[in-house]
């Protein structure tokens, strides 16, 4: 289970990606050409923080069953001197759930924008933080934090 459940976790990571990069690219379009907010617009919104959504509960799913997160809440004070354990017992998780949060503030705020300028450049701010901080959260294969492979 446990491995299926990291394949799927690397495999959801880059619909998460795209589906973030896709609606930040609308979004810009839309607040820099004065477009109107159309109803793909409102999906792109939607479906991005769905995805997100879908990731975050497969991560939870995922720390649950770690044995590197098992290890370090058994092995605390230890742990904490292994940054592979330190990275995804504390640091993936709380960066990846804060990312989560901004990108479902982002959306509902865009949400329940009046004008479709401010609607616009709603999602562009709040995905973006989102973005920034979800690649810095992922386990890059070149990442000094923790490497993992692009998919597993």
């Amino acid at each position: 289970m446990y491995q299926t459940l990291t394949f799927l976790h690397s495999i959801v990571r880059w619909l998460v990606l795209l589906s973030i990069l896709y609606a930040i690219f609308r979004a810009y379009k839309g607040y820099f050409q004065n477009l109107h907010f159309t109803k793909t617009d409102n999906l792109v919104r939607h479906w991005t923080a769905t995805i997100a959504h879908i990731q975050l509960v497969v991560g939870i799913i995922l720390y649950v069953k770690s044995p590197i997160v098992m290890y370090f809440w058994k092995n605390f004070s230890q742990a904490l001197h292994h940054f592979d354990s330190l990275f995804f017992g504390l640091i993936h998780s709380n960066l990846m759930l804060s990312a989560i949060v901004l990108l479902t503030i982002g959306s509902s705020l865009a949400k329940r924008r009046m004008s479709d300028k401010e609607k616009f450049k709603t999602m562009l701010v709040w995905f973006s933080i989102a973005l920034f901080v979800i690649v810095i959260a992922i386990p890059w294969p070149f990442s000094p934090l923790a490497n993992r492979p692009y998919i597993r």
